[in-house]
């Protein structure tokens, strides 16, 4: 790390500095008594220069929405702070406030029955659908320089690659308005947000084993049945799964 300040830790802090429980006129928490590690203490430049990109053209509306978006997912009755609306909806509407006429949908082809349903409902909202499965082209994995044994279906099966670089070059050549991205792989949904043009958001992301609810993992770290996410003695090996460590050795 070339910055002499350290990295920040907001994950290990209780974010009573940038979020108090204090009403608009009470005076606020002093940064000073934040962690060490926190931002806000240590890059008040970049916070400072980023804040002014909300100015921008368009972003500033851009963001002015969002949070209206995100306050109309909650309300507040007699009970307290309850939610709303699930993320489908919240997508539908905020594309609504923003304009929105046509949306990208970039999808896994493992999951075309759901692109089919998300399509139609948008549709039914009045939006024009343009949806773009992870394997168009068609371009096996060989031409990516992989072997017979790094396929799915092992050498003697034909595999098209996934191909999220032509998935956001397509959305972007048909002027959608946002792009949503549902269930691409690890490593695939990175290079399409690398290469679309339109704002981009993420419906559902994918997790094969847990039904695309990729925290029932981290809910269950505490658990013998994952708390091998949590074991220091194990890290990742280079070609999948973990490697025994020893610990001491490092220390």
């Amino acid at each position: 790390m070339n910055d002499k300040n350290p990295l920040s830790q907001c994950a290990y802090c209780d974010g009573s500095t940038c979020y108090p429980d204090a009403g608009i006129n009470d005076p606020l928490p002093p940064i000073e008594k934040a962690p060490s590690t926190c931002p806000m203490q240590n890059y008040e430049e970049i916070i400072r220069e980023g804040a002014t990109h909300y100015y921008k053209h368009n972003i500033k509306e851009f963001a002015r929405q969002a949070s209206i978006q995100e306050a109309q997912c909650y309300e507040i009755d007699e009970e307290g702070l309850k939610t709303r609306i699930p993320r489908i909806e919240e997508v539908i509407q905020f594309a609504g406030k923003c304009g929105y006429q046509t949306l990208g949908l970039a999808f896994c082809i493992g999951l075309r029955r759901e692109a089919r349903k998300l399509s139609k409902i948008f549709e039914s909202k009045g939006f024009n659908m343009a949806s773009v499965c992870c394997k168009v082209g068609r371009s096996p994995k060989e031409s990516l320089g992989l072997t017979g044994g790094e396929k799915i279906r092992g050498p003697e099966a034909m595999e098209s690659m996934c191909n999220p670089i032509v998935q956001a070059r397509l959305l972007n050549h048909q002027n959608v308005d946002l792009a949503i991205l549902l269930g691409l792989c690890v490593g695939h949904d990175t290079l399409f947000f690398k290469y679309c043009n339109a704002p981009c958001t993420v419906l559902a992301v994918k997790d094969r084993v847990l039904g695309h609810n990729p925290l029932a993992a981290l809910y269950l770290s505490d658990t013998p049945y994952y708390n091998r996410l949590k074991r220091t003695d194990q890290r990742v090996h280079p070609e999948g799964g973990w490697k025994k460590v020893d610990i001491t050795a490092e220390e």
